[in-house]
């Protein structure tokens, strides 16, 4: 069984990880698990740089393969912000309730209540021999400037999926692993990580 640490702390993406995977011979551990580890230096211009910056990172800090993602939310009317500052759009160290309040504040600059939006999740897995696999997956909705739902993280309750009529963050893990950015690109890593560990 291959030895997977997932480069991240957020109990969210790690339970999705561990669902979208259950059918491989994998065993996925988390950064946790290894005290406490510099951070990996996310310094590049797109999503599939930063994860798989990330994950060469983890990859030696831990001799471990591991599997990184680079995610977040791309708004039209925002120019594709907050784009790969998704996490930290209301700055370094800001949680979901300040980013979202700033993304609802540069909604309202631009005298729009909604917008066109993306989800993107860039996905990259590096072995302990150096060798790397990479994917992405992308869902794309309605961002809006009110909240509805409780479940999910981040940007979820404003993440509007029309076909649904409903939030990202009011529909069930497993619907969410269906349609989700973070669910497509899982679901094209599990089939590249099938293929390449035989």
């Amino acid at each position: 069984m291959k030895k997977i640490i997932v480069a991240t702390k957020n109990q969210g993406k790690i339970k999705e990880m561990i669902t979208a995977f259950k059918n491989l011979d994998v065993e996925l551990h988390s950064l946790s698990e290894f005290g406490n580890l510099p951070d990996a230096i996310e310094d590049g211009s797109t999503f599939a740089e930063n994860a798989l910056k990330k994950a060469s990172f983890y990859a030696k800090q831990t001799n471990c393969a591991c599997l990184a993602d680079d995610s977040g939310l791309e708004i039209d009317v925002l120019g594709g912000a907050p784009g790969i500052y998704s996490a930290r759009f209301a700055g370094y160290h800001a949680d979901d309730s300040a980013n979202n309040k700033k993304m609802v504040e540069e909604l309202a600059k631009k005298n729009v209540s909604s917008s066109p939006a993306h989800y993107v999740c860039a996905l990259a897995f590096v072995d302990t021999d150096g060798s790397s696999l990479s994917c992405e997956g992308r869902c794309s909705g309605i961002i809006r400037n009110f909240a509805c739902g409780e479940g999910g993280f981040g940007y979820d309750p404003y993440f509007y999926l029309p076909n649904l009529d409903k939030t990202m963050a009011e529909i069930t893990l497993t619907e969410k692993n269906a349609i989700s950015h973070r669910g497509l690109a899982l679901k094209n890593m599990e089939n590249i990580l099938r293929g390449y560990l035989k």
